[in-house]
């Protein structure tokens, strides 16, 4: 089964609940930290899906048509990835009332919305290992989990028993259980019957359980078959990608060449992208990597994955790229019409800033003023090229042998033609078109390139998506 088709033309918005808005209509219990203030590992900035519903304006003015959420389930910490009830919304951010009024709301416009599914592991809180904690071995849960020994230690000393990344907060499922099996895909199947549109799947590798995924698939088709499934898997995929687990995976292969080309020497990244090195590349070993990402999977796969350039877990991209808004400019260009479905993680399109362990996960600022229109301002005009454009959706791709730090490549489909050029160079460059090759206007979304003589120039550090005659 392929992956579903409105994945091909969807623009996703990544939104971190916790910091993305609160709800005028809902005032949760409790003290949280002031919206401005610099955010802390622990603290709670209060953001809740009624605030997202009611942000839907802003989002439509952007263009996106897809939201992926990270995760939403009761949880004791703000980020949410040590849920303790996973059939229901967490409290905090409005319930499950609060999650059925976003997806009517964002169904209404046509925004798809996936959620964030942590299977691998849960919290301390989760009912059967509080189970374990208060009964030992006598609990019916005790093989839940990959247990050691008992008593367990799960608040001081080394966990005995499996967790993830070896924290006690995040013991990790035994998912050769039947019993965990079902409650997972019971969890899965509820969610899909609940109206929502897919699942972005963490950590899915540590899960090492093919059969698993393949009854997963089953499962979530079965309630729905336009659902997206779509791993978190930071490098080469194909053991998922065959058709009959997942329909894609979040593509960190792409912010990965990125960030080693675009940035450069002004690469400033805190964290390894799936153990890669982070060091400047050239061109022609860029090249070498966006063949090397597109010929890991047949070409209706490519199309289907989630095209990210910074998320939850990375540097903000203002910040990666040393603060030099020209490479991030041309990264965010050449990105955004290579196959794939681009996905922007909230406030980027602002310009927010910040490190993965310094304001990485920030509240979003809603007083515009203190927003970068200019920016702003591109990712609107891309957004609306991406979608309006059937050949960006499931037009052919080829990246041209061009020379030096111009870049360009074209997308193509019968009777449509476009070309994505952006020049990482001090100096201008001649692109391999004239005049005569243009359909219509000289450039649909440029810097500053204008047509010269017989060909098309590029100013240093420019970029133009052009149209062309098929």
């Amino acid at each position: 089964m392929a992956a579903p088709d409105w994945v091909r033309r969807a623009v996703f918005y990544q939104v971190f609940p916790d910091r993305f808005a609160r709800g005028e209509r809902f005032k949760p219990d409790g003290v949280f930290e002031s919206w401005d203030s610099p955010p802390t590992e622990l603290g709670f900035k209060g953001g809740d899906l009624y605030g997202v519903s009611e942000r839907l304006d802003h989002l439509g003015d952007l263009g996106v048509n897809a939201l992926y959420l990270n995760p939403i389930f009761q949880s004791p910490a703000n980020h949410r990835y040590h849920a303790s009830d996973y059939l229901q919304v967490d409290p905090v951010l409005g319930g499950d009332e609060a999650l059925r009024a976003l997806l009517d709301a964002a169904h209404a416009r046509g925004m798809r919305v996936v959620l964030d599914g942590v299977f691998n592991h849960c919290g301390r809180g989760f009912f059967p290992f509080v189970h374990l904690l208060e009964n030992g071995d006598a609990s019916p849960y005790r093989d839940w989990f990959h247990v050691r020994g008992w008593p367990l230690k799960a608040y001081e000393g080394t966990p005995n028993y499996a967790c993830w990344y070896n924290l006690g907060a995040l013991p990790k499922f035994n998912t050769a259980n039947p019993e965990v099996r079902r409650y997972l895909l019971r969890v899965a199947r509820h969610w899909l019957a609940f109206g929502v549109d897919g699942w972005r799947l963490d950590v899915p590798n540590e899960i090492d359980d093919d059969a698993f995924w393949r009854e997963f698939r089953t499962v979530c088709k079965g309630v729905n078959p336009e659902a997206y499934l779509v791993g978190e898997i930071w490098g080469e995929a194909k053991r998922w990608l065959q058709g009959d687990m997942f329909d894609a995976v979040m593509n960190y292969l792409l912010p990965a060449a990125c960030l080693r080309y675009f940035a450069g020497e002004k690469l400033r990244v805190t964290h390894e992208y799936g153990g890669r090195p982070m060091a400047p590349i050239d061109a022609a070993a860029f090249r070498s990597e966006v063949r090397a990402m597109l010929g890991h999977y047949p070409a209706a796969v490519n199309l289907a994955q989630m095209n990210i350039l910074t998320t939850h877990d990375t540097d903000r991209m203002r910040t990666a790229y040393g603060g030099d808004e020209r490479r991030m400019r041309l990264a965010l260009v050449f990105s955004f019409f290579v196959p794939g479905a681009p996905s922007v993680y909230y406030g980027e399109e602002v310009g927010l800033d910040g490190t993965l362990a310094h304001g990485a996960r920030a509240a979003m600022p809603w007083d515009d003023s203190r927003w970068d229109r200019e920016l702003l301002g591109l990712y609107r005009r891309l957004i609306r090229l991406r979608r309006t454009r059937p050949v960006f959706a499931s037009g052919d791709f080829e990246l041209l042998e061009t020379f030096g730090d111009l870049l360009a490549y074209e997308r193509r489909l019968p009777g449509e033609r476009f070309a994505v050029l952006v020049n990482r160079s001090d100096a201008p460059v001649r692109a391999p078109y004239s005049a005569e090759d243009l359909r219509g206007a000289a450039e649909t979304v440029s810097s500053k390139s204008h047509p010269l003589g017989s060909g098309l120039e590029l100013e240093p550090w420019g970029y133009s998506v052009l149209e062309l005659r098929p």
